[in-house]
């Protein structure tokens, strides 16, 4: 029986699945993030990459990623049920997507950034592109010694984390929605 109304019916939602699996999507959640919801996914996270038979070492770089991923998005997505200043209780949407194509692991995250923060990201994220393996470790000590801006809540940090446990340079893109002043942004990390 078809749904009448435009919301997803389950030829839909069979399908939807169906896609996901073909790209070998393992974990998918798209919605608000907070801090017990991203404790509650780790998880069932931790539990998906495991039954994949990954080693270890895998194992926690996918997961270090995954972590990453979704505290930039409680902390730096402009699409928020909270006050965009808060520092706890965030509530913040994004979606982030984990799966495995092949021995390689991939995790990508989106979001709405404002506008005016696409250029520090890119610049970050280009700086970091840029960087060898050796470079990106080096970096990552002097960040974790140094003391972090007062207005940064440490994507510095999360970025080289990210391009640490990835095994190529990560990857990024920004589409403008300017009717809002604001921009979806798009990264990812193969591991």
């Amino acid at each position: 029986m078809k749904n009448r109304n435009n919301l997803m019916d389950l030829e839909g939602f069979s399908e939807f699945r169906d896609a996901a699996q073909k790209q070998g999507i393992l974990f998918f959640y798209n919605g608000y993030f907070s801090q017990n919801i991203i404790a509650a996914m780790a998880d069932a996270v931790r539990y998906r990459i495991g039954s994949q038979d990954a080693k270890g070492s895998t194992t926690r770089r996918v997961f270090s990623t995954f972590i990453e991923m979704a505290q930039n998005i409680i902390h730096y997505s402009a699409e928020n049920l909270t006050d965009e200043n808060a520092v706890d209780r965030e509530m913040r949407f994004g979606t982030v997507t984990i799966g495995r194509q092949g021995d390689s692991y991939f995790v990508v995250c989106g979001n709405v950034v404002p506008e005016h923060a696409v250029p520090i990201l890119a610049e970050k994220l280009d700086s970091i592109r840029g960087m060898s393996m050796d470079e990106i470790k080096a970096a990552y000590k002097e960040t974790l010694r140094s003391e972090s801006e007062s207005s940064s809540k440490g994507a510095g940090l999360g970025l080289l984390t990210m391009a640490r446990d990835s095994t190529q340079p990560i990857e990024y893109s920004f589409v403008n929605l300017p009717e809002k002043g604001n921009a979806f942004f798009y990264l990812k990390a193969i591991i």
